[in-house]
C-alpha cells in the first residue's frame, strides 16, 4: 500500500537517507578502521561503538528506503478542499460538548497529534474524509462515538504546522 506523503515530507527523508548513505555512514566506518588498527578487537570498545553505529545507520537507511519505496507524494496546494482530503486543514465542533477543535490531514510520519496534525489512516480522519463544510459526521471510539459538524474547510501547508521537524543533527547516531 502506498501511503500518502507531502513533498516536503518526501524531501525530508530523502535527504535524511542521502546524509546517512553519503556523509554518516563513510565517517563511522572510518572511525571502524580506525578503531580496528588498534589491535585487539575483543577488549576495545572504540571498535565496538563504531560496529554499533554503522548497525544502527544499515537499519535506518533499509526502514528509510522501504518507506521512500512505498510512499505516495501528494501536493495538497493542488487540491480545491470543498472536500475533505490529504493537506486539509478542518475546522469541527463536537456537537456534544459546542468545543471547535482543528485538525490537519497528513500522513502517518508527518502527523503530530497533539499539534493537530492527524494521520488520513487515523478513525476521525477516515470519518471526515470527503465530507464537505456544515455536514455532520460521526467517529465510533472503542467505548462511545462522537458527533462532529464541519465548520470550515481550507489549504494550510503541512510543515508551517508542524512544530517538531528533524534536522541533519537529529540524523546522527552518537
Amino acid at each position: 500500500m502506498r501511503e500518502p506523503m507531502s513533498i516536503e515530507g518526501y524531501d525530508l527523508l530523502i535527504e535524511e537517507f542521502k546524509y546517512l548513505l553519503e556523509k554518516e555512514k563513510p565517517k563511522v566506518a572510518e572511525e571502524k578502521l580506525v578503531a580496528a588498527a588498534h589491535g585487539d578487537r575483543s577488549e576495545n570498545a572504540d571498535y565496538h561503538a563504531a560496529k554499533e553505529k554503522l548497525r544502527f545507520i544499515d537499519k535506518r537507511l533499509f526502514y528509510l528506503n522501504k518507506v521512500i519505496q512505498h510512499s505516495q507524494i501528494i501536493d495538497p496546494s493542488l487540491h480545491s478542499h470543498k472536500k475533505i482530503s490529504f493537506g486539509s486543514t478542518v475546522k469541527v465542533t463536537n456537537i456534544d460538548t459546542d468545543e471547535e477543535e482543528v485538525y490537519t490531514l497528513c500522513g502517518v510520519l508527518e502527523s503530530e497529534p497533539d499539534n493537530g496534525l492527524i494521520s488520513v489512516h487515523s478513525p476521525l480522519a477516515v470519518a471526515m474524509m470527503g465530507k464537505e463544510e456544515n455536514d455532520e459526521f460521526k467517529v465510533k471510539l472503542p467505548k462511545f462515538t462522537k458527533e462532529y459538524g464541519i465548520l470550515k474547510i481550507e489549504y494550510k501547508n503541512i510543515f508551517s504546522l508542524k512544530k517538531n521537524i528533524r534536522t541533519r543533527k537529529e540524523f546522527t547516531f552518537h
